[in-house]
């Protein structure tokens, strides 16, 4: 098969063709990498060959029998085909079609899904990791643009009320470089971003890398794309590939960060929210009568 008839190929139509020359194991692990398109990206070969009920070597040596010299290429060729960019109105489409009349049902079961990754170990391992770095920075900085800058703001606007100074990155275009300025030596990056890559996360990639920034990302699909360039990656579902994004774990993550970072120093956290509380009050004398925390 010449490179140019592969390049025409479907990703799926490619591992399909080759399915019956690969061994019963190889072809358990051909069928899930067509089946579980999300799951390949966002986990290691150990974690594939766990879910597929075969071994890492398996799922190494598949990729290699499918005509990939590596997991990691199958997964480019797979992330190429999946950021294709259908447009809003093809996303909605395809997920009205799955509802099958219950939209109540059918989101309830994707954000399952995102639990589901929020309660995995290594996961789990890598949050604290990333409540580490958020704690112990200077300054932080959450990035978002389109439906993620209503994110970013909303993280801003949380970690400055626990007491930790925080800049929201939610802006396009040339209006970033100025919040550009912001991100210095000594800060952390929390960010939001999903394939392709665009302009503004290049560009803050390289900003942050020039300063020695760890830069934290939140994607589903972006961290192959940009993994020597962050200090680590919180692999999370937006829902199903090609279909209307879902942002609901996203906030769950964004929350349990609030808590997390709260929890690490709880006194000027709730110093800074007493603070709040006093301004309220000054402000709107119906906010005094709420009080505020009563010290022991």
């Amino acid at each position: 098969m010449t490179e140019m008839t592969q390049e025409r190929q479907t990703f799926e139509s490619r591992v399909l063709a080759a399915l019956d020359a690969l061994a019963p194991a190889e072809q358990r692990i051909a069928r899930f990498f067509i089946d579980q398109k999300q799951a390949v990206l966002l986990n290691s070969a150990a974690q594939i060959a766990e879910r597929a009920g075969a071994s890492d070597a398996t799922v190494v040596r598949t990729a290699r029998a499918l005509g990939f010299e590596s997991l990691s290429a199958l997964r480019a060729a797979l992330l190429s085909e999946l950021t294709g960019m259908p447009s809003p109105g093809d996303r909605m489409e395809r997920t009205l079609a799955e509802t099958g009349g219950d939209a109540l049902r059918h989101v309830m079961s994707i954000h399952e899904k995102a639990l589901e990754a929020l309660r995995d170990q290594q996961f789990a391992v890598s949050f604290e990791r990333c409540i580490d770095i958020l704690a112990g920075a200077a300054r932080r900085h959450v990035f978002g643009i389109g439906p993620s800058g209503a994110m970013a703001d909303y993280a801003s606007l949380q970690f400055n009320r626990i007491g930790l100074p925080t800049n929201a990155l939610s802006v396009s275009g040339i209006a970033l470089a100025d919040r550009l300025l912001w991100v210095g030596k000594g800060d952390a990056v929390l960010m939001m971003a999903y394939a392709p890559l665009y302009r503004e996360v290049d560009i803050l990639l390289d900003h942050a890398a020039r300063h020695d920034v760890p830069v934290i990302l939140i994607s589903d699909d972006l961290g192959p794309l940009v993994a020597g360039k962050v200090a680590e990656i919180l692999p999370l579902p937006r829902g199903n590939a090609d279909h209307l994004a879902m942002h609901g774990g996203t906030m769950v993550l964004i929350e349990a960060m609030i808590v997390a970072l709260a929890a690490r120093n709880k006194e000027a956290a709730l110093d800074s929210l007493d603070q709040l509380s006093m301004l309220r009050g000054s402000i709107d004398k119906a906010w005094s009568k709420r009080g505020t925390r009563k010290r022991k």
